[in-house]
């Protein structure tokens, strides 16, 4: 179908893995998707399929029934185009301009040093073998492909009432063979802002850099309750708790990269007297064994290094140090609450995902995300106390609503009746607590019945985010099946 690109276009389903193989080829990290939703468009064009963006950026393809199915219930086929763009420190790789690099691990696909991208790429993949398959009987089809899912669900947001005539929506964005999710958490950014002072650098100070490097990180839903390490969270209580008998200002202090994923890094450059140093040294390699063994069931790769540094800032004043790392341990981070009603689900849970500094002032970037409304409003008051003892300001942004669980829903009922005829027992039926955009299509879309279901994914949102391959035959043999079983028109 097209020219491979690596190793994974010929394994089976072939034709969703040659699509998969392709999106790999065509960066596509989220905001940098236009290469990737143009070679879409054309290659719709081409096979004679109608194709229109909105202007948001979605992509809608439609394909009309197969013959005998036209008096089905209209289905969309959606996934999002963008990946999660994040690698290993020692990695060289710019997402903007280089191609994933997959490969077969086994039983599964990764990627040499990156995120993979099957978080959603195997989905959207599956959508366009939807589109060219021409042995799959079916009803009037939509797909809708969105933009910026991964860093604030722009598409779905940006979606308007009239685009889509379908009555049920497919979501293809979840991680577990054999589950079938019927709902997801809303969730809402917080981003807070503490205005620093700095002062003169000392005649006897050098800088230090200090990094945290190593952890699993993660997607901070699906991983949220792994008890996975947060970087920036653990530099802070080093700096806060094991440098007692050292003065020292922070110059600067930086970690994780995006708000919904697990920060797996983190860096801090300090002052600090040049004859303090070999102390600075001796207390990293304490600390370093003490988390090794505390984390030592989770966090195999943890290091910290030390080296000195030049830097352009000045250091801090010894208030804003103390006030920032204060804010930074008593920042509530992971689970805050699971669910009273659907056993072993995270009901509330906030990641503390990116610290950024700049010249007057260091920002914290958080997401809360919960199954109900009482639960995030809980945790932004929370942060907004904490702000107000700070001296700092807080904002919330880019709330998104969770997805409301409808035990009744006709299309829940087919896919179980479905994979039960097909595997001889039932999938699970769940509700998940990372985000998915069906609850933003529920807006204009009040009506549409949806579920999501995919393959199994592990650990997405890090490089070493990986897709069983097995699972994908599995889950595309579900869809044709879904697509077959889908009922007629009311």
């Amino acid at each position: 179908m097209f020219k491979p690109h690596s190793e994974i276009s010929n394994l089976e389903p072939q034709i969703v893995w040659q699509f998969f193989d392709q999106i790999c080829s065509i960066p596509h990290p989220s905001k940098h998707e236009e290469a990737l939703a143009q070679f879409i468009i054309d290659w719709a064009s081409a096979q004679n399929l109608a194709v229109r963006r909105d202007k948001t950026g979605n992509v809608f393809i439609k394909k009309a029934a197969t013959a005998g199915m036209e008096n089905r219930k209209p289905v969309v086929l959606q996934a999002h185009i963008d990946m999660v763009p994040q690698k290993n420190d020692d990695t060289d790789h710019d997402f903007v301009t280089d191609p994933i690099r997959p490969f077969v691990d086994g039983d599964w696909v990764t990627a040499d040093g990156t995120t993979l991208g099957a978080d959603n790429g195997i989905g959207m993949a599956s959508c366009l073998a939807v589109l060219a398959a021409d042995d799959i009987a079916h009803g009037p089809l939509e797909v809708i492909l969105t933009v910026d899912e991964e860093a604030g669900m722009t598409g779905a947001f940006g979606l308007e009432a009239g685009w889509l005539e379908g009555e049920i929506l497919l979501n293809t964005d979840s991680e577990q063979e054999g589950e079938i999710y019927m709902g997801c958490a809303g969730g809402i950014d917080a981003s807070l802002t503490l205005n620093i002072a700095r002062q003169p650098k000392q005649d006897d100070q050098v800088y230090i850099e200090i990094a945290l490097k190593g952890l699993k990180g993660g997607h901070s839903g699906v991983d949220i309750h792994t008890g996975r390490a947060n970087a920036n969270k653990l530099l802070a209580r080093t700096l806060k708790h094991h440098f007692n008998d050292v003065e020292f200002q922070i110059v600067e202090f930086k970690g994780g990269s995006l708000r919904n994923a697990i920060p797996r890094e983190a860096y801090a450059t300090i002052a600090v007297k040049d004859s303090d140093v070999n102390t600075i040294n001796a207390h990293i390699k304490n600390v370093e064994m003490l988390m090794k063994q505390e984390l030592k069931a989770i966090e195999t790769g943890l290091s910290f290094n030390t080296q000195q540094v030049d830097h352009t800032l000045s250091p801090l004043s010894n208030d804003s140090t103390a006030k920032l790392l204060s804010i930074i341990n008593a920042c509530p981070n992971g689970v805050v609450r699971m669910s009273d009603d659907i056993k072993g689900v995270v009901e509330t849970s906030l990641n503390l995902g990116v610290i950024t500094s700049s010249e007057d002032s260091i920002e914290v970037l958080c997401l809360i995300r919960s199954l109900i409304d009482s639960g995030r409003k809980d945790v932004e008051g929370t942060l907004s106390s904490l702000a107000e003892l700070a001296g700092a300001e807080i904002e919330f942004s880019g709330a998104y609503p969770g997805w409301k669980p409808e035990p009744d829903s006709e299309l829940v009922h087919i896919f179980r009746d479905m994979y039960e005829g097909i595997y001889g027992n039932k999938p699970d039926i769940m509700v998940i607590h990372a985000g998915l955009e069906c609850g933003l299509f529920k807006e204009p879309y009040p009506d549409m019945d949806m579920i999501s279901f995919g393959p199994t994914i592990k650990f997405p949102h890090s490089p070493d985010e990986k897709v069983h391959i097995g699972s994908v035959g599995l889950y595309w043999q579900q869809m044709k099946a879904l697509l077959t079983n889908i009922p007629v028109k009311g």
